[in-house]
């Protein structure tokens, strides 16, 4: 099997955004392709359904998340911690494949599903510490087409939303993280599940 259907596959798409480096390869991974990945890494995964609490009020975090890398170092966020499952094969090869295009190293990897569109992940941003300053952020799309948004930390005219289709790939570097944040939202639609893998690099322990 060929790994791109195209040579749009190998073409990022530059958004314009201004204080950011972000790309968009619409067709990363073939359909085919990406629905085998999508079929193992839902079988394979360890999910998990955290609490989180906002304003003093807890409740289930709106999706499943697991967390998987190459070091046994956690990950913090939303006063969640969350401690690495070794990486399996199919996630080894996909965080090649994309060390591959981008020139980055990543050492772990957090999924989230989306079961349907009730789940969703609000406003914010990749930003914390152990991630180090200007983090580089690849995120990698499975299943049902859902719309992500963009929104600048201090020009509030400055927005940005697109549809992140099946097998597709985001790659968010430079300053992104520290002028912008992104969310996910929720949706009334009748919407499949959906994946989302974010590959990063964990520099230091929280812990």
């Amino acid at each position: 099997m060929d790994l791109f259907t195209s040579e749009e596959s190998t073409t990022p798409l530059r958004l314009p955004m201004k204080d950011a480096e972000v790309w968009y390869y619409p067709n990363f991974y073939s359909e085919e392709i990406a629905t085998t990945f999508q079929n193992k890494i839902m079988t394979e995964t360890h999910w998990q359904e955290d609490d989180i609490t906002v304003f003093g009020k807890t409740y289930k975090q709106p999706r499943l998340t697991a967390l998987y890398g190459d070091e046994e170092k956690p990950y913090k966020y939303s006063n969640i911690t969350m401690y690495p499952n070794k990486f399996t094969p199919v996630l080894e090869k996909i965080k090649r494949d994309i060390e591959k295009i981008s020139g980055e190293r990543f050492t772990s990897v957090l999924l989230n599903l989306y079961r349907d569109g009730s789940d969703s992940n609000g406003w914010h941003s990749d930003d914390e510490k152990e991630l180090g300053k200007h983090p580089f952020i690849a995120s990698l799309s499975f299943g049902a087409k859902r719309t992500f948004h963009f929104r600048h930390k201090h020009d509030k005219n400055e927005r940005f939303k697109i549809d992140l289709k099946h097998g597709s790939l985001l790659l968010m570097g430079g300053t992104t993280q520290a002028f912008w944040q992104h969310q996910l939202p929720k949706s009334k639609k009748l919407i499949l599940p959906r994946i989302n893998l974010t590959f990063r690099e964990i520099q230091q322990s929280i812990i």
